[in-house]
């Protein structure tokens, strides 16, 4: 990894607070370019650096700085919530043959408050949930390796999500994959502090994070990028 890793600076912070205190066009517009140059350009050479680093570490996942940034304004059309801009900036990155939004994938956002850094399956179609519980029963001996090894309990502590209160159907109440079963989404990472994405070490957490998350990220997809999705 080359001595000037990719940072934000401390401006980039200082913006996104003052956006959420000034959440309206009529401050963002004018400051549009101090967006541009003081969050997401830093974020863009994070993401283009990614690109070259994830392909020796996860080939399968998709790096694209055109297109894993997310944009700053929100979709207020369903929410109670009009402010118009997101106060954080974020990039997701999806698996080679898995649909963007259908499938387990890298994921960080920096906020002046929280920064995190993993990845997951968030919201799957009943069929993918299926498929990918029917994968766990019946390679649970891999899944244990991969979410109780030393590396991946140090840097992501446990696997999180939304479970059920009991065994889905289809599955026995006594089956030894049974506490796996109950969850709804699998998410897996960890918090920095906000200081942190100002520094030489930041990009590094996300890589480092990244390389124990991947394997998780591998196994919930493999049952999807079977069928096709």
């Amino acid at each position: 990894m080359p001595d000037a890793v990719p940072r934000f600076g401390p401006d980039a912070l200082k913006f996104l607070r003052a956006l959420k205190r000034n959440n309206r066009r009529d401050w963002f517009q004018p400051r549009k370019d101090d967006y541009e140059r003081l969050v997401r350009a830093p974020m863009i050479a994070i993401v283009e650096q990614l690109a070259g680093d994830m392909r020796a570490m996860a080939p399968e996942v998709v790096v694209d700085p055109r297109r894993a940034i997310f944009r700053i304004y929100r979709d207020t059309r369903f929410s109670s919530d009009k402010t118009p801009y997101k106060t954080h900036i974020a990039a997701s990155f999806p698996w080679r043959g898995v649909a963007r939004n259908e499938g387990a994938g890298l994921y960080f956002h920096v906020s002046p408050t929280e920064v995190w850094i993993g990845g997951g399956l968030y919201a799957p179609e009943t069929a993918q949930l299926h498929a990918v519980r029917e994968h766990l029963a019946a390679n649970l001996k891999r899944w244990t390796s991969i979410v109780e090894s030393v590396s991946f309990k140090r840097i992501a502590g446990a696997v999180e999500g939304e479970k059920l209160q009991r065994v889905p159907r289809g599955f026995p109440r006594d089956h030894e994959a049974a506490e796996w079963l109950r969850f709804r989404q699998f998410l897996a990472g960890r918090d920095v502090s906000p200081a942190l994405v100002t520094t030489g070490r930041f990009y590094p957490a996300i890589v480092e994070t990244f390389r124990v998350v991947a394997p998780l990220i591998r196994f919930l997809n493999e049952p999807l990028v079977s069928r096709g999705r």
